[in-house]
């Protein structure tokens, strides 16, 4: 595994996108309950979940093209008309930095 530094945590917006040094674009997501990294595709119409609303009590993600909801801590489907999960991403955050662990590239 190799990891890749996204940044300081307190700099991090709420959602934040990423796409150099992964093997697809990443969604990391700052939750109360931590923070968590996703795969930024919708699994239902390839769009970018980045773009979408969270909603930080059920911990879930909306796709703003079609509604699909993901959780994000898991990426398992909440909402139709998604059907499969999103991948998800270890998140190590260590002296305030935030890096995903993502399979050496």
């Amino acid at each position: 595994m190799a990891e890749v530094e996204i940044g300081m945590l307190d700099a991090l917006s709420p959602t934040t996108r990423v796409t150099e040094g992964v093997p697809e674009p990443i969604a990391v997501v700052k939750l109360p309950s931590g923070v968590y990294a996703i795969s930024d595709t919708c699994t239902h119409a390839e769009t970018e979940l980045s773009d979408g609303d969270v909603d930080p009590d059920d911990e879930t993600i909306e796709c703003s093209l079609h509604g699909a909801r993901f959780h994000v801590p898991t990426g398992a489907v909440r909402a139709l008309p998604a059907t499969r999960p999103v991948q998800t991403y270890p998140v190590v955050v260590r002296d305030g930095r935030v890096y995903i662990e993502v399979s050496n590239i």
